[in-house]
């Protein structure tokens, strides 16, 4: 999924000497944002402590990845128009995969626990509402395309929009 993606193009990127980071879940949520739950106003809180982070990585001249699901539309927008404002490319990525395939592969058991009510607002389509994106800037359909061919096609969109050097752009494959 989202994070098996990003960290596998982190590890790519840095293996070739670009400076990156991931942000995840688990980064971010066990430290940064440790106080948050997952109601409508966490999740938008959430997305905004990630896209300042992602800010001062980009600023400081990092790629940073952000692997989250953000459930509102606004809030992607209102991170998008931060980099914008501070003159920092922003891209917009769509793991478009389904509800079931997300339900098979849960490794961390998150769906189980949503459908158990353990867990609520996971804005995932679990249990909780999700905006897709109207425009993302790349949609990856991880049930039709590998992890090295999603990692393909993020790579030259960054390459492709001036992120990351032409030279980056070699296949996975």
């Amino acid at each position: 999924g989202k994070t098996t993606i990003s960290f596998a193009l982190e590890s790519y990127l840095t293996s070739n000497g670009i400076c990156c980071y991931t942000l995840d879940g688990d980064n971010i949520r066990h430290g940064l944002n440790k106080d948050l739950g997952f109601s409508p106003e966490h999740c938008t809180e959430n997305i905004r402590r990630i896209g300042e982070v992602a800010r001062l990585f980009a600023d400081a001249g990092l790629v940073c990845l952000s692997s989250f699901i953000s459930p509102f539309r606004s809030d992607r927008e209102q991170v998008r128009k931060l980099h914008e404002e501070s003159g920092l490319p922003f891209v917009e990525v769509y793991v478009d995969t389904p509800l079931k395939a997300c339900e098979e592969r849960d490794t961390k058991g998150l769906y189980k626990k949503a459908k158990q009510g353990i867990i609520k607002g996971l804005y995932d389509g679990a249990d909780s509402a999700y905006e897709p994106p109207v425009n993302p800037d790349v949609v990856l359909k991880t049930t039709e395309y590998s992890r090295e061919e999603c990692m393909d096609i993020v790579l030259k969109h960054l390459c492709a929009c001036g992120i990351l050097p032409s030279s980056t752009g070699n296949s996975f494959r």
